[in-house]
């Protein structure tokens, strides 16, 4: 009587384990690099914004734009982060005038990302 070959109950268990505990290892690592990845994006998406506003300004006297329609010819893509949108986990919020103001906020602090990054007139930018 020939007896059948396979993996025991034990073997399968610990591969299971095996599997669980690089699993347990690898996503705590993969959500920080993702987090790092929306910070990085909305510190750069604000500051392309803030860019686009010093340009405007730079072209017409040193006042900045009133409205989204006069950004555009300086960034084409304006309207994909104002006026409140979310994109990589960055809610972005503008405020146009000579007073500008460009905010990106974390939908989920500690999730999505840990900071929130502000750009207004006259080249300010901060990290909060």
């Amino acid at each position: 009587m020939r007896r059948k070959r396979g993996f025991t109950l034990v073997e399968i268990m610990i591969v299971v384990a095996i599997i669980a505990l690089l699993a347990a290892i690898a996503i705590p690592n993969l959500l920080k690099a993702r987090m790092t990845a929306n910070e990085a994006a909305a510190k750069a998406n604000t500051r392309t914004i803030q860019s686009a506003m010093e340009t405007y300004s730079a072209a017409h006297s040193g006042t900045y734009p009133a409205d989204l329609a006069a950004l555009q010819e300086y960034m084409l893509s304006a309207d994909q982060y104002c006026p409140d949108k979310t994109v990589q986990g960055y809610t972005y919020a503008c405020s146009y005038g000579n007073n500008y103001t460009i905010t990106a906020t974390p939908l989920t602090a500690g999730v999505t990302g840990n900071t929130t990054f502000t750009a207004s007139a006259g080249g300010v930018f901060s990290p909060l």
